[in-house]
């Protein structure tokens, strides 16, 4: 099917910019059944929406072409997209009529009429019909379903209740909106679908974003200004300023009042169930120590807690891990984790490092991972020093089974709902224990999202935390869903040369 990014010729490309822009182009090529845009105000959404629209009332049933209906807030609304419409289909050069203003009645006993506009194309047979509000009956229709400012929309549950009956029989469902509140069903059906409870797919663009693909350039062509740098970034400034404590939710799309605790005390204890976090902190001066002295101590630490309850995992399951690290400040977490057959994720038990030397925690680290029945998958966070440490691992178990994540602002909104969900629906079990109980009641939402403040606590031992052991869990929960096959072979326990930390640290 044409796209209008494919209308200008080759040839002219240099000169004539694309018809739409990139995240635009993006949104109308998402075939998908369902699809969401959480989007800063004015980005011409709609807009780039409308084109796709007439491609389809205007094409033939095989190619796809269904009529199109589309739900707006008010009058006015309505009209800028049907006028779109009618101006898409000159550019496409596709026969159809002039816009036709009726009325939609509910019902002969309904009093109430919905004021309507309608483009009809001759050729396929299909048309386009906007309505200024929701009409309560759309059960027996067919077709795609536009529901634009979803957020504003007045009963949003039971339009899109209505609308999925679409999908049957081949139709589709958009919903475009701005947010209007962290508690608007708008912005629950964005996490259900990010948390993997409702399907479908999520685009999102902020106002800031939208400037960087090329909007203050596309305003500059329409009024005939000249584009610079300077000027744009003057532009971008007033808008905000217009908005002021607005612009987070109007422009940058960031649910007001959605901060706060993340998760709830009573929420996390109700998953906690008796298992063990073994805790191993070297005191100062322990780096200095032989390395066959140190090696020696690990080992015995390593024989009295962790190889009994390596052994007694199910060998049945398959396994992976989590882990967030730290050396002199943070804790370094380690979270195991079996799938039951259930689906549900065990965490059996935790490790945690404080002080631990890099060596030794590689040690640590590959003694779990080397003896994890049917290990599958594991995360690391990457970031500063921890970057190595993930990256040899990535050596030792493979780059398919071993992701080495740098945790962002991005990763977390990505990535906190379905571990929420999991726990939400009992789909994860947690050792019980005050400090993980802490560290996971660390996190907040700060502008909308789910992550761990700067600030450190401190534990009952006076001791600094930093949220580790809930990040360490929130990378198992990631691990834990991440298509991978189970590893193929398990470790012979001979040490290669050049394999470790400290010969890089060594080399360097």
């Amino acid at each position: 099917m044409t796209t209008p990014h494919d209308l200008v010729p080759n040839t002219a490309l240099a000169a004539v910019p694309a018809a739409l822009l990139g995240y635009q182009q993006r949104w109308i090529a998402d075939p998908s059944p369902f699809k969401v845009m959480e989007k800063g105000r004015r980005t011409g959404v709609t807009w780039a929406e409308a084109s796709d629209d007439v491609l389809i009332a205007a094409s033939d049933r095989t190619a796809g072409g269904q009529n199109v209906y589309y739900v707006g807030t008010d009058k006015e609304m309505t009209e800028e997209y049907i006028q779109a419409c009618a101006m898409w289909a000159k550019v496409f050069n596709r026969a159809a009529t002039e816009i036709d203003e009726g009325l939609w009645e509910e019902s002969e006993k309904d009093e109430k009429e919905i004021k309507t506009f309608t483009i009809r194309f001759p050729k396929s047979g299909f048309k386009i019909i906007a309505l200024a509000s929701r009409p309560r009956k759309l059960r027996g229709r067919q077709g795609v379903l536009v529901g634009d400012e979803a957020a504003f929309q007045d009963d949003l549950q039971a339009l899109t209740e209505a609308a999925m009956a679409f999908l049957i029989w081949g139709g589709k469902v958009r919903l475009i909106s701005t947010h209007y509140g962290a508690d608007n069903d708008f912005n629950g059906i964005v996490q259900d679908i990010r948390a993997g409870k409702q399907k479908g797919t999520i685009h999102r663009v902020t106002f800031r974003e939208a400037v960087d693909e090329g909007l203050y350039r596309r305003v500059c062509l329409r009024l005939g200004k000249e584009w610079s740098a300077e000027a744009e970034a003057e532009w971008v400034a007033g808008i905000y300023d217009y908005y002021r404590k607005g612009a987070d939710q109007e422009l940058d799309c960031i649910p007001s009042d959605g901060g706060g605790k993340w998760l709830t005390r009573a929420l996390i204890e109700s998953r906690m169930v008796d298992a063990p976090v073994l805790r191993w902190a070297c005191k100062a001066g322990f780096e200095m120590l032989p390395e066959h002295t140190r090696k020696a101590e690990c080992q015995e630490w390593i024989d009295e807690h962790l190889k009994p309850v390596l052994a007694a995992l199910d060998p049945t399951l398959k396994s992976g891990f989590g882990e967030d690290f730290g050396r002199s400040g943070d804790l370094s977490v380690i979270a195991p984790f079996q799938i039951e057959k259930t689906l549900r994720r065990r965490y059996p038990f935790l490790v945690e490092l404080r002080n631990v030397p890099f060596r030794q925690q590689e040690q640590i680290l590959f003694y779990i991972g080397d003896r994890l029945p049917r290990f599958f998958s594991a995360a690391l966070d990457a970031r500063g020093n921890g970057q190595f440490l993930a990256e040899v691992a990535m050596q030792r178990w493979g780059v398919l089974r071993v992701e080495q994540v740098m945790l962002s602002e991005t990763w977390y909104r990505e990535h906190t709902a379905p571990m929420k969900a999991a726990l939400e629906d009992d789909q994860m079990s947690l050792p019980r224990d005050d400090e993980v109980l802490d560290d996971l009641r660390a996190f907040e939402v700060v502008r909308g999202v789910p992550r761990i403040p700067d600030r450190r606590s401190t534990d009952a031992a006076g001791n600094q935390r930093h949220g580790d052991s809930g990040v360490a869990l929130l990378l198992g929960d990631y691990a834990s869903r991440r298509s991978v096959a189970e590893i193929e072979h398990r470790s012979t326990g001979v040490k290669r040369a050049g394999s470790g930390l400290a010969d890089f640290l060594n080399a360097a």
